[in-house]
């Protein structure tokens, strides 16, 4: 007989749990918050480890409907004039070395391909969770219109502030980076034919950095820029900032850059605070997924990929076995992996925001002689099911 699965979060990380679930033929149900679902935010990269878990829910020419296939990557520009530092010919080579392309997406576009393999009464909307508890054999969960469940399995795919995770771990506030983010979606029409190509552009500068591509059928450019954050703490999808505050971080950048950025909707900004890896996920029959169990910073664009691997594993291992064997067996595969690129995406920002003088002449000079397609094989070559 199957688990009762309850999964808390119905976004990428939650989705895909239920959708790999479905797959195994583990039924589970999806309670969501929201009154509908979507997903804040705007653009994000689709590595080939993230491509390979979409195919293998048979939703990625779903996903291409919307999504750009990148020619282009790690196009490093120089942030005073636009100088070409490096690029690499992902057209040519990301299939060949991974069996999959890159691509980028809007987040919205990415959930619905993911909720195509979600059978629609499998999710339950406007469910805020208040609490959950041990119950005989199982979990209970306590929502806030009064409603209880009982499951055999709870898995927190409530995100980077996890209640789920509050209750079963110690307070751990997080360390602010000192860094906030920028975030804007640009129309093709208002922005310089640099950023429309397919291709995913990093211009770098003293003390701030600024990554665009295309989304939405290439209908709309994701711009996202990581600059000082000065007093701003808030960490929040919904917080905004102004063009003109975002513009003048940016003073003196090359001006393609700088229509790109005057061509904005209201920008998003958030404060970029680091947490450290978990010691450990699960707690009898509750575990956590995503972005509750391993939050990381943008800089290697994995956060969704790793929560699909984390989908992928533990609906594998609840298929094989008992549900606390099933979460024990999930967490030992998925948390050295995930843990090490969490630890791997704090660690770009110093090599992206050298001053300009001979640090940085001898970083543009490696960049020059490095393939980072190449270099990023021990994340975008890995199956998670491999061992399984």
């Amino acid at each position: 007989m199957s688990p009762r699965v309850a999964i808390v979060g119905g976004g990428l990380g939650g989705l895909a749990a239920a959708a790999f679930l479905y797959q195994a033929g583990v039924p589970a149900v999806v309670y969501e918050q929201a009154r509908q679902l979507r997903e804040v935010g705007a653009g994000i990269m689709v590595a080939p480890n993230g491509a390979r878990m979409l195919r293998r829910l048979g939703v990625l020419s779903a996903f291409c409907e919307r999504a750009v296939r990148l020619d282009t990557g790690w196009e490093f520009r120089r942030w005073q004039d636009g100088t070409v530092l490096s690029a690499v010919d992902l057209a040519a080579n990301a299939t060949q070395l991974y069996g999959d392309d890159m691509y980028t997406v809007h987040r919205a576009d990415l959930l619905d391909s993911v909720k195509r393999a979600v059978p629609a009464d499998a999710v339950r909307l406007g469910k805020r969770l208040a609490g959950c508890s041990a119950a005989a054999d199982g979990v209970r969960l306590d929502f806030t219109d009064g409603e209880s469940v009982e499951a055999d399995v709870l898995i927190g795919a409530d995100g980077i502030h996890s209640l789920i995770r509050g209750v079963h771990t110690e307070p751990a506030p997080p360390v602010h980076s000192g860094m906030c983010a920028f975030r804007a979606l640009v129309p093709v029409a208002a922005a310089p034919d640099l950023a429309c190509r397919p291709a995913q552009v990093v211009w770098l500068g003293p003390g701030r950095h600024v990554v665009h591509y295309p989304v939405s059928a290439g209908e709309m450019i994701n711009l996202v820029a990581i600059a000082p954050a000065g007093d701003f703490v808030t960490e929040s999808w919904t917080a905004t900032a102004t063009v003109e505050e975002f513009l003048a971080e940016f003073d003196g950048w090359d001006d393609r850059l700088r229509s790109l950025i005057s061509a904005a909707r209201t920008p998003g900004r958030w404060a970029l605070l680091i947490r450290q890896p978990l010691p450990r996920w699960t707690w009898d029959r509750v575990t956590l997924l995503g972005d509750a169990a391993h939050p990381m910073l943008p800089f290697l664009g994995q956060g969704a990929a790793q929560a699909f691997e984390d989908a992928a594993v533990l609906a594998h291992c609840l298929a094989e076995h008992d549900p606390a064997l099933a979460l024990r067996r999930y967490e030992s595969a998925r948390l050295a992996r995930a843990s090490q690129v969490q630890q791997g995406s704090h660690a770009r920002a110093d090599f992206n925001h050298l001053p300009d003088g001979p640090e940085q002449c001898a970083r543009d000079s490696a960049l020059r002689a490095a393939d980072p397609l190449a270099a990023n094989a021990w994340i975008y070559a890995h199956d998670p099911l491999s061992a399984h």
